[in-house]
């Protein structure tokens, strides 16, 4: 192997770019959750709005439309999920007092506008989440391309509600090299991308920085049910053994984090509505007493994130 291969400017300690300094969970400074939990949980429904048609994009999203035109079979049951879904989900949050945040494509504002108003009608923050689930931040994305579907993603949902957007989850959670700067040039101040960590943590763009709030993929609803293609009852136990550790190890070097992701077509489904219930019983009064349940930006302030 050739000496160029292994020398250039960014090779240093850690990771070879400069996005965030680089630590161990093991080396920082302990967080200290509200009431001195060890462990805070951030729960988000992704509100997504997948085309029938359009220009295919290099990367796929998980749950994309995979058969010839037109896909009806799949582009139904996306459907499903803003028809029908997405209500059962506010219904058991609502009956269990969680404080779900709800990440929405934009393109919903013009496809679902009555869904949108419905939304405003909760308590809960709302997060981009990309014009909708054909355009991805993937590869070569023209820049002024990627800008305008950020800007257009803001502006059709702070149309809906008094909320400023804060935080910003890709479709897919996926970037190009240009997503970060576009993100603080249009007004975010967290993204969730990043799944390399189980805190928040400091990030570096160009254009100034930002926090990194990960969400979890390993239990994200669609990874564990649809690509491990594991049971309900697994998913449940799954969760419940995260946070049984988390909370250990919470209480041992201190706060630790839990983000689940649930989509509405998946388990806005009737024989799946009593995992979501199952999930929110063993974490919001099982384990009430060791678990501060709270939205991502409240999560970041307490953090303290430098």
């Amino acid at each position: 192997m050739s000496d160029e291969l292994l020398s250039y400017s960014h090779r240093h300690y850690g990771m070879d770019h400069e996005r965030y300094e680089w630590s161990m969970l093991q080396d920082r400074a302990p967080v200290a959750w509200p009431e001195d939990k060890p462990l805070a949980l951030w729960i988000n429904i992704a509100v997504q709005h997948f085309p029938l048609s359009g220009e295919k994009p290099e990367v796929a999203p998980p749950g994309a439309l995979t058969m010839p035109y037109p896909d009806l079979r799949h582009y139904t049951l996306r459907d499903y999920g803003n028809r029908v879904g997405i209500y059962r989900l506010l219904k058991v949050m609502a009956e269990c007092e969680a404080q779900p945040s709800l990440a929405i494509s934009g393109a919903l504002a013009q496809r679902y506008p009555k869904l949108l108003e419905r939304l405003a009608r909760t308590p809960y923050e709302w997060l981009g989440h990309g014009w909708n689930m054909l355009a991805m931040h993937a590869g070569k994305v023209d820049l002024e391309v990627e800008s305008n579907w950020i800007s257009q993603t803001r502006a059709a949902l702070e149309g809906f509600t008094d909320q400023t957007l804060a935080g910003w989850l890709s479709p897919g959670r996926i970037q190009t090299e240009n997503t970060p700067e576009l993100l603080v040039s249009n007004g975010f101040t967290y993204q969730s991308d990043w799944v390399n960590d189980e805190l928040p943590y400091a990030f570096k763009t160009r254009a100034g920085n930002m926090t990194c709030l990960p969400s979890c993929l390993e239990l994200d609803d669609v990874f564990v049910l649809t690509q491990n293609l594991h049971s309900e009852d697994s998913f449940v136990q799954q969760v419940v053994d995260a946070a049984d550790f988390l909370i250990k190890e919470g209480g041992e070097h201190g706060g630790r984090l839990l983000s689940l992701n649930f989509h509405p077509w998946l388990v806005g489904q009737p024989h799946r509505i009593r995992t979501v219930r199952e999930i929110l019983d063993a974490l919001l009064v099982e384990r009430a007493g060791a678990i501060w349940h709270a939205p991502p930006s409240h999560i970041i302030a307490a953090a303290a994130v430098q």
